[in-house]
């Protein structure tokens, strides 16, 4: 891999999602049947997420934890760069129909520790190679939650319960748009879920998902990880 691009072989180890995926929840289809005409796979039409479409560039695998784990833990932040255009190019057709990126956040404890938000950067990322502004700050953890990697998808979704909220004095930026949110990894969608609610309670018309990996078919399988 060199700086801001990737080599040859790299691109040969890279799982990237491309179609058929799911158009709600971005996880990767065997074929194309099992979308259907619509695209969606059998857990998204039988419990849609509270979300419009989400994308991601990679699968969540050893390849594409070479990349996220760095930027999240070890400073390594010119990987964003990288991920968001990956991203970027995941999305295109998305990227037509938002008005606004928006990050997941982090509890300011965290945020303190780690010095910046992983997501917020590969949201800025986003924003600049799609021309679209960006609120960095939109959203707010309340309160600490547990780190949800080890906890089951229930556990995360009530975790995550009335974490996140609309940042005061920006609910004028999100009222009426478009709203891509940007994450890392979209695991059970415990985390996204929460935000895109926030979202529209204070008046996002659409909220749709854009991440860097995406899990696999395991954790779609949860109920968990839609609205119910």
């Amino acid at each position: 891999m060199t700086e801001g691009a990737f080599c040859g072989t790299c691109f040969q180890a890279a799982h990237r999602i491309v179609s058929p995926c799911c158009h709600r929840c971005g996880v990767q289809l065997e074929n194309e049947g099992l979308g259907g005409s619509q695209s969606c796979c059998a857990a998204c039409q039988a419990h849609p997420p509270v979300w419009r479409s989400a994308r991601a560039a990679f699968v969540y695998d050893a390849w594409s934890r070479r990349l996220i784990l760095p930027l999240k833990y070890a400073d390594h932040t010119e990987n964003a760069a990288v991920l968001a255009r990956q991203m970027t190019s995941a999305a295109e057709d998305m990227l037509q129909n938002v008005t606004l990126v928006v990050p997941v956040p982090l509890y300011r404890t965290r945020l303190w520790k780690r010095r910046y938000n992983q997501a917020a950067l590969m949201a800025q990322g986003v924003s600049r190679l799609a021309g679209l502004p960006c609120v960095v700050d939109a959203l707010q953890r309340v309160r600490s939650t547990r780190a949800l990697a080890r906890l089951s998808a229930g556990e995360r979704a009530r975790e995550m319960e009335y974490a996140v909220r609309v940042r005061k004095g920006r609910g004028r930026r999100i009222e009426g748009q478009a709203v891509l949110l940007v994450d890392d990894v979209l695991t059970t969608g415990s985390t996204a879920s929460a935000c895109t609610m926030a979202l529209m309670k204070a008046g996002a018309a659409s909220v749709d998902i854009l991440v860097a990996a995406r899990t696999g078919r395991v954790d779609e399988q949860n109920p968990r990880f839609v609205q119910e």
